[in-house]
């Protein structure tokens, strides 16, 4: 038997409000059906006795307070789930906008997932290769990792999750890759700049879109993250992909829920954000890893607009707790012209290494990335002694190292927007500016690598091959 309720007691925004409602559950899906026919959907966010709250996906514009019938499905949402997906672009809440009409599910999920079981999570080894040197050489994503990108307004940071969603791979010979793109809150001008993007470099195919616009109800990009992480792990746990998942912008999404969280008036924490921010936040970052006895993992890289720069902020300082290291674009570098602007020592990965080196990427990439590192964080010091006495007052050391570290921003940081370094040409590179320091500033190598690695003026090759 089907069981509708005639009329409604309230409706305020994206909100209504029924009483007398009985045996209904949090999240339960609902259909609203309007007086001239059109069906609406909504989702139950506030039971209190035999009152319920919905917020409907499409707007309450026209919805009539005395005819409109609502009819609670008794699930939550789900999704239709197949290998199909790939190639395939969706609105926020996973229904198909690329006019190739609906896909033929091999099942249908919930869009909240489960939690893993701690016990059955496989710790992550092996890397993604993203054909960027500053990620791969120096803070390189591990598979099953989740390594966020926190950026500032205006930077470059859709152009940095494009390029990595159209070079990044996987070695050959470790399975299938695929990725989930899910952009939250995004202009129209942006959404087709990412889809022409994938399709001008071919790898649309391998890629599920899911694109939530400016202009979409907030509910709906609060389901959008949600959506592609189910998409992400069917095509892992199930199909046995290695899934990276994209996610653009997570700042929108947070905005989003406070906007929700104020409709349904709860009491505001920090800058206004929600008291339950950091638990919504960790019940997506979670879902990323790899699975004892399942060939596929699912790897996140959510990326986020730091209000005013402000890395203290809500944001993205609850997403540094919950993730495993961080990818920081820096402003002055994006004003120098350096593109990808990322700025090498506020940025980390805490599982790189046990995941490069011998057997996985080449047996000398931790001593390099260590070793620039610790040179570059000297340049820091010596541009802070040249601000104060002048740079022809340095030492030659510290003149030295200011040389290195533009040559290091402007060769190694630096790359166009088509410019897919190898591993190996990332590390060469690297080697190539080590050898503008003296041998024995060396300090974080051991000599055999040394000997193997450093040949002496190997970095005028790089200043020559510009000139040319």
């Amino acid at each position: 038997m089907r069981l509708e309720y005639i009329g409604l007691s309230e409706l305020s925004g994206s909100l209504i409000a029924l009483e007398g409602v009985k045996d209904v559950a949090y999240d339960e899906m609902a259909e609203v059906t309007l007086e001239n026919g059109e069906r609406r959907y909504g989702r139950v966010i506030l039971i209190d006795g035999d009152r319920v709250v919905l917020q409907v996906f499409e707007g309450t514009r026209g919805i009539s307070l005395e005819n409109a019938s609502t009819h609670f499905t008794g699930k939550s949402m789900d999704i239709a789930l197949s290998k199909e997906m790939l190639g395939r672009v969706f609105d926020g809440a996973g229904r198909p906008i690329d006019a190739l009409g609906e896909i033929y599910p091999e099942e249908r999920r919930n869009i909240n997932g489960s939690a893993i079981n701690p016990v059955s999570r496989k710790y992550p080894r092996s890397c993604i290769y993203t054909g960027i040197s500053a990620i791969d050489g120096c803070a390189t994503l591990i598979r099953g990792q989740k390594l966020p990108i926190f950026s500032g307004s205006g930077m470059k940071h859709n152009e940095l999750a494009a390029q990595i969603v159209r070079q990044a791979k996987v070695p050959n010979q470790d399975g299938e890759f695929a990725i989930v793109f899910a952009a939250m809150g995004v202009k129209n001008d942006t959404a087709e700049f990412f889809r022409r993007s994938f399709e001008e470099a071919g790898a649309l195919s391998r890629v599920v879109m899911f694109l939530n616009l400016a202009s979409a109800p907030i509910i709906e990009r609060i389901l959008t993250p949600r959506c592609a992480l189910t998409a992400a792990e069917f095509l892992a746990f199930e199909h046995g992909y290695h899934v990276l998942v994209v996610l653009t912008d997570m700042t929108s999404y947070c905005e989003a829920l406070r906007e929700f969280s104020s409709s349904k008036g709860e009491i505001p924490s920090r800058k206004g954000f929600p008291a339950y921010l950091y638990s919504d936040l960790a019940s997506l970052y979670e879902r990323a890893g790899m699975i004892h006895g399942r060939a596929g993992s699912v790897t996140q890289v959510p990326v986020l607009t730091m209000p005013n720069d402000d890395i203290t902020h809500p944001i993205p300082d609850l997403t540094g707790y919950i993730t495993e290291g961080q990818i920081v674009l820096d402003r002055e570098l994006d004003q120098k012209g350096i593109y990808p602007p990322i700025a090498i020592l506020p940025s980390l990965s805490r599982l790189m290494k046990d995941g490069v080196g011998k057997g996985f990427t080449r047996e000398d990439h931790y001593d390099v990335s260590n070793q620039l590192f610790a040179s570059y964080s000297k340049v820091q010091d010596a541009r802070s002694l040249a601000s104060v006495i002048g740079e022809d007052e340095l030492s030659e050391l510290d003149k030295q190292y200011l040389a290195f570290g533009d040559a290091f921003e402007r060769r190694f940081v630096h790359q166009s927007l088509v410019d897919n370094r190898t591993i190996a040409e990332t590390l060469d590179l690297g080697w190539k500016l080590l050898t503008m320091l003296p041998r024995g500033e060396l300090d974080r190598v051991d000599a055999k690598t040394i000997e193997a690695h450093y040949v002496e003026g190997a970095w005028k090759e790089l200043f020559e091959r510009k000139q040319s």
